[in-house]
């Protein structure tokens, strides 16, 4: 049996992890079942931001007339976007072969699974298994399409984000399409597809789409989508699927009234939300405990119940973006390889990440909501204002009492002003919001308890201090500590800070 250092299970945020590692002359031991790079690369944040990002110039030149630019109908040329798209996927190719080159690293494609807290099973995809054991053991497995109990789904069959971006790509757009779900994967597919020509109705269990967004993004959002063509069902349940020709019928039942109805289209995408892979992981032969939804529980440090094993990004449940598991990721490389007073480590702050939703308009906010900060027992007090009040928002054509004038909301505590919460809807929010996410990551903070339980002997004393840590707003490294949305055009601006002085990441 080989013994490492590090093991590295999944490479998305992972590869992080395994960079300090390698920097550190540590024997690593990476493995990945499927493509490298993770559901960000693959199946995720990277290729959808390429079709909504087409999608949305066909908005602007549709809306451009109103500041005088005249222009014929836009279209999209489908086999374009497929080669840019496919393209960029095709990425994953080369993160194996830059690991590949390192002696002291040894890549394993194949499924993960514990047979105990230091011993890793590999079924290798090429048949075979290999047994290796660790010392330090990172989980980034992420988690995949939960796929609803649906009477006829699986005989009519469907798709999800993963196959989209896989087998069953499509090569032309769909000539009508149903969508489960009216989280943010539900809605960009529907932003993407509508814009290139395709009927989509989205079908939402929830009696409004972006639940997860303050209520005023989530309506005005709502008023957008229709105005748009694509037809929103909201409050419905699915009841069952069969085919009729060429066209998949989805019958639906309103909560409220307990009416049914059909909807027909030609593909059914079924996104309603994600579960973790933690069932390939066989955990019950560890001390690795779950949430009853089977996503790891970890601290605020990212250890798990198990001494010697760590857990980051979508798998343990706290948040499904990737520039929050990469955060994860810096922080246990920071404090694991290159930080040996622990007095000086750094921890993971939830209450502030960023999280857009790349549709048009963008959706973008940070910290609480309206409703959540008076559930909290804050005094709450609101700001409004509206892109048209801006001479920029004027420049872009928005007039006060325009139904597509979009808005900045601020949830504020009335005692103190302090920002509780930002949320935005309009153009470029991706960008706009990110000035709120540095303002609550800079200045003195104090070690914030996730999950109390979990703790090693050096995290209690931590905790005990209690751990303080000051970001002056103007140093470089409250620009490395502060997340941004990812993939947003912040990060052109804000990863400037990878590419000054190299060489000092490597002594951190």
């Amino acid at each position: 049996m080989t013994n490492f250092d590090v093991i590295i299970i999944g490479t998305g945020a992972g590869n992080i992890i395994a960079d300090a590692a390698i920097a550190n002359g540590k024997s690593v031991a990476i493995i990945e079942k499927g493509a490298f790079g993770g559901t960000c690369l693959n199946r995720g944040c990277i290729p959808t931001k390429v079709m909504v990002t087409a999608a949305n110039r066909v908005r602007e030149i549709r809306e451009s007339a109103r500041i005088g630019v005249n222009a014929e109908e836009p279209s999209i040329d489908w086999d374009i976007l497929s080669k840019r798209l496919w393209h960029k996927i095709g990425e994953n190719k080369g993160i194996k072969e830059y690991y590949a080159q390192f002696p002291n690293v040894h890549i394993y494609e194949g499924t993960a699974s514990f047979a105990s807290s230091k011993v890793i099973h590999i079924s290798m995809n090429d048949g075979g298994s290999e047994m290796i054991r660790g010392e330090k053991i990172f989980i980034g497995v992420g988690a995949r399409t939960n796929i609803p109990k649906i009477e006829g789904l699986q005989e009519t069959g469907y798709i999800t984000s993963e196959s989209f971006f896989g087998e069953k790509f499509p090569k032309k757009p769909y000539k009508s399409l149903i969508i489960i779900g009216g989280g943010p994967i539900g809605c960009e597919f529907a932003h993407a597809l509508d814009a290139a020509g395709t009927k989509v109705t989205i079908i939402q269990h929830n009696v409004r789409l972006l639940p997860k967004e303050d209520e005023d993004i989530s309506a005005f959002l709502l008023k957008q989508f229709l105005s748009y063509g694509i037809d929103v069902k909201l409050n419905k349940n699915t009841i069952s699927v069969h085919k009729e020709g060429n066209e998949k019928v989805l019958i639906i039942k309103d909560r409220a009234t307990g009416i049914e109805e059909a909807v027909k289209a030609e593909e059914i995408l079924v996104s309603p939300g994600i579960v973790p892979v933690s069932d390939l992981l066989h955990l019950e032969n560890t001390s690795v405990k779950t949430d009853k939804r089977g996503y790891i529980l970890t601290n605020e440090f990212l250890e798990t119940t198990q001494e010697g094993i760590w857990a980051i990004g979508d798998i343990n449940g706290q948040a499904p973006f990737r520039h929050k598991a990469n955060n994860e990721a810096e922080i246990a490389s920071h404090n694991l390889f290159y930080e040996k007073d622990p007095q000086k480590w750094r921890w993971m702050r939830y209450d502030c990440i960023p999280a857009v939703t790349y549709t048009y308009p963008e959706a973008a906010h940070v910290g609480l909501t309206e409703a959540d900060a008076r559930k909290k027992g804050f005094d709450v007090d609101v700001a409004v204002n509206h892109y048209s009040a801006s001479a920029k928002g004027y420049a872009l054509g928005f007039e006060p009492g325009d139904e597509d004038d979009g808005f900045i909301k601020l949830i504020l505590d009335k005692k103190t002003e302090k920002i509780l919460g930002a949320y935005i809807i309009g153009p470029e929010a991706s960008i706009l919001i990110q000035p709120f996410v540095k303002s609550m990551v800079d200045g003195t903070s104090t070690v914030t308890l996730v999950h109390e339980e979990i703790g090693s002997e050096t995290v209690r004393s931590l905790r005990a201090l209690p751990l303080k840590r000051t970001l002056d707003s103007r140093s470089l490294q409250s620009f490395d500590e502060t997340m941004t949305p990812h993939p947003s055009l912040s990060e052109f601006t804000m990863w400037t800070r990878y590419y000054y002085k190299p060489e000092r990441l490597l002594k951190k």
